[in-house]
């Protein structure tokens, strides 16, 4: 019987056949969806022998929202989810000019989605910038809810940033405004309390898996109380906290110039296992890792509150207007979110069974255009014919 996901005393309880809401996404998301449900479908019945099943509710957000219910976001969307707990989506279109700045953004401040998981690691198989991809296995956990991200800004030449301006330097006594009478303002704020969460799940992150590295990444050499906020309070947190794991050296809490760490990731991958990110600073790293092992489009993704149980799970790729409804699309980055979807409500033998078929076609080079294009003699699958090679290997496992 379909029953919902429950959050009790700090852990899912997940039934035999949960209810999960799904966004189906904008453009390319008709053809990665339809495709991916099918294959989720054969990994749990593979895994579970149809003792277990997820009963998918579909919600509405984006162009389709908008078409149908005249709302990008419906109230009912997020109701949902929140009733639910766990859901999945592909990717969003955002208004041009009008209404929210972005869905993916409003959807995470909302649920209050502080935490965002991105797992970068190689598959072999996969055409590559770097002559050493392998080395890349990396989990990001960027900060989702605060820093420039907040939208606190006022345009410039109007009535409202003119104020502002005013406050910063009569009141403030700042000086350092270049240019007063044509600058924009933007706010960033950076809060101890959201830092400490999200650095407290990196660390717990690491030490579930057993990797003890956690880098604290920021620019605090330059923004001293909100970067480098970041980082203090992260050290304090460990110390606080985990000042037995520290000592056993099951923990090594290290921290790196946000710059630094970008030329670290391409000379020196390995150096890192988890690192913590606060928001600008981890979109620009997310983007620069899924680069190293074959772009975004085969980068998984969720945004996780790991204090209230609520997370979705999300294609990180855009919706590829040039290519929808075209049975072109590479639907790994959905699909592999949705084996972490899997990990995240105790079901690890069906995120088992994802990824091990992913990882076969590609390692057979049985892929989709985006990357057959990139390799010598390799002819390209359409969505559902990679969704079939990915049916046809979980069948054949034990």
């Amino acid at each position: 019987m379909a029953d919902k996901i429950l959050f009790e005393k700090g852990r899912l309880q997940v039934p035999d056949a949960p209810i999960i809401p799904y966004i189906q996404g904008d453009g390319i998301g008709v053809d990665i969806w339809e495709n991916a449900q099918l294959v989720f479908d054969k990994a749990v019945e593979k895994a579970y022998g149809g003792q277990r099943k997820v009963v998918w509710k579909e919600v509405l957000a984006g162009k389709k929202a908008a078409d149908l219910t005249g709302d990008w976001l419906p109230d009912e969307t997020l109701a949902t989810i929140k009733d639910c707990l766990v859901a999945i989506k592909g990717p969003l279109e955002t208004p041009v000019g009008e209404g929210i700045r972005s869905l993916n953004v409003a959807l995470r401040q909302e649920l209050d989605l502080y935490a965002c998981l991105r797992p970068v690691r190689y598959f072999k198989g996969v055409p590559s910038p770097l002559k050493h991809p392998e080395k890349t296995d990396i989990t990001i956990f960027r900060e989702n809810t605060e820093d420039i991200y907040a939208g606190i800004e006022w345009e410039s030449g109007t009535a409202a940033v003119k104020k502002v301006i005013d406050f910063l330097q009569k009141d403030m006594q700042v000086d350092k405004i270049r240019f007063p009478e044509s600058s924009a303002i933007g706010i960033k704020p950076i809060s101890k309390q959201g830092s400490e969460r999200l650095i407290r799940a990196a660390i717990d992150y690491a030490l579930a898996k057993g990797l003890s590295r956690v880098t604290l990444v920021h620019k605090g050499n330059i923004q001293k109380f909100t970067e480098g906020g970041f980082r203090k309070w992260g050290y304090e947190l460990a110390q606080r906290e985990y000042a037995d794991e520290l000592a056993s050296r099951k923990l090594i809490i290290q921290d790196v110039i946000a710059d630094n760490f970008l030329q670290q990731i391409l000379l020196y991958p390995e150096k890192f296992d988890v690192v913590a990110l606060t928001n600008l600073n981890g979109d620009y790293a997310s983007d620069a890792l899924a680069a190293q092992v074959g772009g975004i489009g085969i980068a998984p993704g969720a945004n996780i509150n790991y204090e209230t149980g609520h997370a979705i799970f999300e294609a990180t790729h855009g919706t590829a207007p040039d290519i929808a409804g075209q049975n072109k699309a590479n639907p790994s980055s959905l699909l592999l979110s949705g084996a972490m979807l899997f990990d995240y409500i105790g079901w690890p033998e069906v995120s088992h069974l994802l990824t091990k078929a992913i990882e076969k076609a590609l390692f057979e080079q049985k892929v989709t255009g985006d990357f057959a294009s990139q390799l010598e003699g390799v002819a390209a699958l359409t969505t559902s014919q990679f969704a079939e090679e990915l049916l046809v290997n979980i069948e054949k496992f034990p």
